[in-house]
C-alpha cells in the first residue's frame, strides 16, 4: 500500500481529495498547516475522523510569516503587486508537504488543486474556470514529480455531489477567496503592517497634483475606486507609482493607454517542462486572457515575453504563466515592462 500526504485544510476540495485517495488504495495522513493564529482546524480533524485517516495539525507560523507575509509586504513597499498563493506554494505550502513526505516516509503527497500532473509535467483541469495550474507554475519539478491532484478529472459541481453523499459537512462550504494571512480587509490590513508615508497623486498627463495618497502600498495598478480625488473617481485609474519620490500617478481612462504593453521581462523563472518553446501562450493574471507570446531565453534565468496583440496591466510583481496547448510549462515573476521598445518609467 502507498503513503500519501495530503494537505487538508478542512474545505470540501481537499476533503473530497482525500477520500479519493483513500477509496483508490492509499494509506492517507492528513496534515493541517497553521499559519497564521486565527486558524481553525476543526473542520478537517471532522473530515479525518469521518474518513478514518490519520491527521495531524504542525504549526509553521514562524516560516510561513517570513517566506510568504514579510516578503509580501516588502514587495508592496518597494511598489510591486506580488502574488501571494504562488509564492506560497513554490516556497511554503507543497515544500512543507514535501517535508512531512519525507517526515512520514510517503510516497506521495496530494492536495485539492483543480489540476493534472503526469509525472511531473502540469497540465491544466477538467474545470477551466477552477483551473489552478496558474498558481502551481512556480513549483519546482522535484516536488511536481511526487505529487498527485484527485480532483484533475473533476468539475466543482462534482465535487460537492461526492461531499453531499458521502456525507461531509463542508460540502457546501464557501470557497476561500481572499489572501488567506489577511483577517480583515486588504486597506486595513497594509494600514497596519506596511510603512505608509502620504505623497502626491499626480496626473500623469498634464503633472498636475490632484490630491494625497494614503501610501502607495494601498494602491495597485489599475485601479480606480477609493483614490480620493473628488468627483475625478470614476474618470481617473492608477497608471503607475515611484517608490523614490513617493509619487501615485494617474490618467484618465478614456484619454490614454499608459496601461497598454508589448514586452515584459520576466525572472526567478521555473520551467517545469522539457519544452522550451519559442512560441507558446501566457496569463498575467489568473482570470486574465491568455495570448500569444514570443519567447527569448535570456541570462540569469530571465526571459523576455513579447506579445504583439499588446496588453492591459501586465504589473511588476505579478506572475507570468506560460503554456504550450494544455500543458503548463512553467512561469516568471514579472519584473520590467516594455512598450515600442521602451521601458514604461512609471512603472
Amino acid at each position: 500500500m502507498k503513503k500519501v500526504v495530503i494537505g487538508l485544510s478542512g474545505g470540501v476540495d481537499s476533503s473530497v481529495a482525500a477520500y479519493l485517495l483513500k477509496k483508490q488504495g492509499y494509506e492517507v495522513i492528513g496534515i493541517s498547516f497553521k499559519f497564521i493564529s486565527e486558524f481553525d482546524d476543526s473542520d478537517a480533524r471532522r473530515v479525518a475522523d469521518k474518513l478514518g485517516i490519520e491527521f495531524h495539525t504542525v504549526d509553521y507560523r514562524e516560516d510561513f510569516k517570513s517566506i510568504v507575509i514579510d516578503n509580501f509586504i516588502k514587495d508592496y513597499e518597494e511598489g510591486l503587486t506580488p502574488n501571494p498563493c504562488s509564492i506560497c506554494n513554490k516556497n511554503a505550502k507543497m515544500k512543507f508537504l514535501y517535508d512531512e513526505m519525507i517526515k512520514y516516509n510517503a510516497d506521495f503527497i496530494a492536495t485539492g488543486h483543480y489540476a493534472k500532473n503526469d509525472g511531473g509535467k502540469l497540465y491544466r483541469s477538467a474545470d477551466l474556470f477552477k483551473d489552478q495550474t496558474y498558481f502551481l507554475a512556480s513549483v519546482p519539478s522535484k516536488i511536481l514529480s511526487v505529487t498527485l491532484f484527485p480532483l484533475e478529472g473533476l468539475e466543482k459541481e462534482d465535487v460537492r455531489n461526492i461531499a453531499c453523499e458521502i456525507g461531509l459537512d463542508v460540502y457546501n462550504k464557501k470557497d476561500s477567496t481572499d489572501v488567506c494571512f489577511i483577517s480583515t480587509n486588504f486597506k486595513e490590513y497594509m494600514m497596519k503592517h506596511a510603512k505608509m508615508i502620504k505623497g502626491d497623486i499626480i496626473d500623469i498627463d498634464t503633472k498636475k497634483i490632484l490630491g494625497q495618497h494614503n501610501g502607495l502600498s494601498l494602491y495597485t495598478i489599475g485601479q480606480r475606486k477609493g483614490l480620493n480625488i473628488g468627483g475625478m473617481d470614476n474618470r481617473m485609474f492608477v497608471v503607475g507609482k515611484n517608490t523614490k519620490e513617493n509619487v501615485l500617478y494617474v490618467a484618465k481612462k478614456d484619454t490614454n493607454d499608459y496601461l497598454i504593453s508589448d514586452e515584459c521581462i520576466i525572472d526567478s523563472v521555473n520551467l517545469i517542462s522539457i519544452h522550451h518553446p519559442t512560441f507558446c501562450t501566457a496569463k498575467f493574471r489568473y482570470h486574465s486572457k491568455e495570448i500569444p507570446v514570443i519567447l527569448e531565453y535570456l541570462s540569469n534565468n530571465q526571459i523576455r515575453v513579447k506579445y504583439n496583440s499588446k496588453a492591459s496591466s501586465v504589473t511588476p510583481g505579478q506572475t507570468c504563466v506560460l503554456y504550450l496547448g494544455n500543458e503548463c510549462i512553467g512561469s516568471g515573476i514579472i519584473r520590467k515592462i516594455y512598450k515600442n521598445n521602451e521601458e514604461l518609467w512609471y512603472l
